[in-house]
């Protein structure tokens, strides 16, 4: 794959008027919101986590976000500890536990994203933040996922989720950001409402979760 970044950031697509004007107040004050509404979900879930898997309570990991910056994501853990504390994908089956699985299914694991969305770090909508490895495995294409914040949900998320193959996704994400609408972002969050009470797409078929992305022939 090709070291995309350096030009990239040079001739990096700018914010359209409800990106600069909407978008970001419109995100802080859902989150915000949610927040406040979802507090006493995040204590409760906080506490079993703590019980059923010890701490630390949340899982933090540097991820991309708009132009390949580098922010730090939280989500609730749902794995136990690496061995030797080194992740490897393949030993995922075993390190999730049937908690975890449940808080993947309910999406509750994402709950703590909503922190990241009050920094601004993240959007309601926009492509999910992945691996940083990825930033040099992707194409020229696919890199343009990040002209956008990454958000919470997206289009590749009401789109079959982790059942779908990584370039299906990047093209679901390269369509958003050539698509960015007030209206469509709110057509996102109700169909990501339905998708979680449906629980499509958890993970791909024979994986515990997705598997890593390892570049496009």
């Amino acid at each position: 794959m090709i070291d995309w970044r350096e030009e990239y950031m040079k001739k990096h697509k700018p914010y359209g008027p409800y990106e600069r004007f909407i978008k970001r107040p419109q995100d802080f004050l859902c989150s915000l919101l949610a927040t406040i509404v979802l507090s006493p979900v995040l204590l409760i879930v906080a506490i079993l986590v703590r019980i059923k898997l010890g701490s630390p309570i949340l899982f933090t990991q540097d991820r991309p976000g708009r132009n390949g910056k580098i922010f730090k994501l939280y989500k609730f853990r749902t794995m136990l500890p690496p061995k030797d504390d080194v992740i490897d994908p393949k030993q995922d089956a075993v390190r999730l536990t049937p908690f975890g699985k449940k808080l993947r299914r309910t999406s509750l694991d994402e709950l703590p994203e909503l922190f990241n969305m009050l920094k601004g770090d993240m959007a309601v909508v926009g492509p999910r933040p992945l691996l940083v490895q990825y930033l040099d495995r992707y194409d020229e294409h696919q890199a343009r996922r990040h002209e956008v914040r990454p958000g919470f949900t997206g289009l590749a998320q009401v789109h079959g989720r982790n059942a779908i193959s990584w370039e299906e996704k990047f093209d679901w994400d390269v369509k958003y950001v050539d698509h960015v609408t007030f209206l469509g972002d709110w057509k996102i969050i109700f169909e990501t409402v339905q998708t979680v009470l449906r629980r499509d797409g958890i993970s791909a078929a024979g994986e515990a979760t997705m598997g890593e992305f390892m570049g496009s022939e």
